[in-house]
């Protein structure tokens, strides 16, 4: 059972009330998956927003690179102890835009995506301090994607020679 306290403990949920806590945790569960394992894939309905309790996970991209050559899983990210992820749950059309992969034992709370949307619907606070936690873990995600693009076009110009 996942409580207001153990919300209380994690950066995402550091503007929130109490009251705004213990909401949120009534629409949480605790999930565990092995390492290896896939959570979700880019493209699938984004069900659940985590905060990572254990372990890793890999957010990952496939890079096409042409009819004949197998894609490319291109790193993204990799989510450690206290970081959120899944930030398609809250964002339009919630579809999330990454893969998931555990690379250790992962748990993991998950907030249902349907439910923490009524909330904040309900809530405007709430749906503001979620929003403004949402933008952070974005621009976190893209600035590592910057750094992944330009190392790899750097990579590529020096093997043109």
């Amino acid at each position: 059972m996942v409580t207001a306290n153990m919300l209380k403990e994690f950066n995402f949920f550091k503007d929130f009330t109490n009251e705004q806590l213990e909401r949120l945790s009534s629409i949480a569960a605790e999930e565990t998956y092995a390492a290896g394992s896939q959570m979700y894939k880019k493209g699938d309905p984004a069900r659940s927003l985590y905060i990572l309790t254990e372990g890793k996970v890999v957010m990952s991209l496939e890079s096409y690179l042409g009819p004949h050559r197998p894609p490319m899983q291109v790193t993204v990210d990799t989510i450690a102890r206290g970081e959120t992820m899944g930030w398609s749950a809250v964002v339009e059309p919630y579809i999330y835009t990454l893969g998931a992969l555990c690379i250790d034992n992962s748990k993991l709370i998950a907030l249902d995506a349907a439910k923490m949307r009524g909330l904040m619907d309900e809530d405007c606070d709430l749906g503001y301090k979620v929003m403004k936690a949402i933008a952070k873990i974005i621009s976190s995600r893209l600035s590592h994607t910057r750094i992944i693009l330009v190392g790899e076009r750097g990579l590529s110009h020096l093997t043109e020679y």
